[in-house]
């Protein structure tokens, strides 16, 4: 009998036996290129239900040393685990924290002591390796190589790759040399005019970036300054070798910049650069519209080299340095207001603007809350208390930085002529929380006073 072609076909595939084929596990991140202080939505779908699972986050930074952190969470009956709803059961953080595994993120076993996680170039993102482990995997501990914590790692069951960005796309950067002035200028998208920032940062020197890009991502031009410890500033780098000239001119810049509200000029410091913005704010021919200050002092403890504003080195004096057991420096006694000298203090009782102070309770670096009740007592004094906010956080440290990043309870402060690391304070939880809101609240502020109407 002559078998047909349908019935040769139906033949073969009857005697088929098919592979059941389950869908991989798959991680999405949403969004997967965003700003540092946005947040994303982690989700793990069709992994096995009720099952624990740890999801990892590895990075590095731009000299490659690799950062990370994990979690440990149980899937639900679906086999789905969403890291904005679910709850952490260890790893490097617990409970509901949508963004831990960004602002948890600490060095690896073996990687260099000392380190601080701070961006260089902002017009390049940080890219974040998302995975899902099997099972729930102990965190890496300080001792051993990368190698063989690594082996004592679960299989891989998927990852997704973000990108962490300070600059928005269309934000200008600008390099400033100028009228002795050196900085760089962020400008937002757009013609403008903007409202604008000058940015501040401490005394570990340099021209520290990733604020200002972010403060131009979110529509305010911002100038951040160097003062101190750059190169293309002429004299020694450990001293301050500009003045009070040379903040006016900086400030007169960014007003006169065609591109910026002239009217609508704020100023934010950190650190050192609080008793810089307050004294440009109080002392010199200049009417910022606000000032925000985050840890920092009311003054100088080393006496002025001359009336311009020029310092001697902040190194000359160690009178008031202190040390843990672990030969680490604290700063905190050098900005004691009792041991600033009356003359070397920022005349806040002429403030004109509003001032918004930040302080983390556990700063180990400068007595931030000594120095806002000064600040605030001198203020109120010269019936000006409507001025000045305080936003205080218990747990948080001297770095308070843009939300979602890590924080660094020390981190080396120099390595000659000897190694030494310097303290900074706060504790993981509690920190991170307060950059989430201090950030928040920062960017309100800035809203309210500089694209608000005039501060009567």
């Amino acid at each position: 009998m002559k078998v047909s072609s349908d019935q040769h076909c139906e033949k073969i595939l009857g005697q088929v036996r098919w592979k059941t084929c389950r869908p991989a596990p798959f991680l999405t991140a949403k969004p997967n290129r965003a700003l540092i202080d946005e947040p994303i939505t982690l989700e793990g779908r069709h992994l096995p239900p009720h099952s624990p699972i740890t999801v990892c986050a590895r990075m590095h930074n731009e000299d490659g040393d690799l950062w990370e952190a994990f979690s440990h969470y149980n899937t639900d009956g679906r086999g789905v685990v969403n890291l904005t709803r679910d709850e952490s059961v260890g790893g490097s953080y617990v409970g509901c924290e949508p963004m831990g595994l960004f602002w948890a993120l600490q060095p690896a076993p073996g990687e260099r002591e000392g380190l601080r996680l701070r961006k260089k170039n902002v017009e390049t993102p940080y890219s974040v390796q998302l995975s899902l482990l099997e099972g729930h995997i102990p965190v890496p501990s300080s001792h051993g190589s990368n190698k063989e914590q690594r082996q004592r790692g679960g299989q891989e069951l998927a990852a997704v790759t973000v990108e962490r960005w300070y600059m928005a796309p269309g934000v200008r950067r600008i390099e400033i040399r100028q009228n002795r002035v050196v900085g760089t200028l962020f400008l937002p998208p757009g013609p403008g005019p903007f409202p604008a920032m000058v940015d501040l940062w401490g005394m570990g020197g340099g021209l520290i970036e990733y604020r200002s890009a972010l403060f131009a991502s979110r529509g305010f031009a911002s100038l951040s300054l160097a003062y101190f410890g750059h190169k293309d500033i002429p004299g020694p780098l450990n001293t301050i070798n500009v003045g009070d000239a040379y903040f006016k001119t900086a400030f007169q810049f960014l007003q006169d910049h065609p591109q910026v509200c002239g009217d609508r000029v704020g100023i934010m410091g950190l650190s050192f650069g609080v008793y810089l913005a307050l004294r440009i704010a109080t002392q010199i021919d200049v009417n910022p519209r606000c000032v925000i200050g985050v840890n920092g002092p009311i003054g100088n403890i080393n006496k002025l080299s001359d009336s311009d504003g020029m310092t001697k080195s902040f190194e000359g004096d160690q009178k008031h340095w202190s040390y843990d057991e672990e030969g680490y420096v604290s700063f905190r006694e050098v900005s004691m207001p009792n041991n600033i000298p009356h003359e070397n203090k920022a005349n806040v009782e002429n403030l004109c603007c509003p001032l918004l102070y930040i302080v983390g309770e556990d700063d180990l670096s400068c007595a931030a809350i000594e120095n806002a009740d000064e600040i605030e007592k001198k203020i109120k004094d010269a019936g000006k208390s409507h001025l000045f906010t305080r936003l205080s956080y218990p747990g948080a440290g001297h770095l308070i930085e843009p939300p979602y990043t890590p924080n660094a309870r020390a981190s080396m402060w120099t390595t000659q002529p000897k190694k030494l690391i310097t303290l900074w304070g706060g504790h993981l939880v509690p920190h991170a929380a307060a950059q989430e809101d201090a950030w928040k609240r920062t960017l309100e502020f800035m809203e309210r006073h500089l694209r608000g109407k005039e501060y009567k």
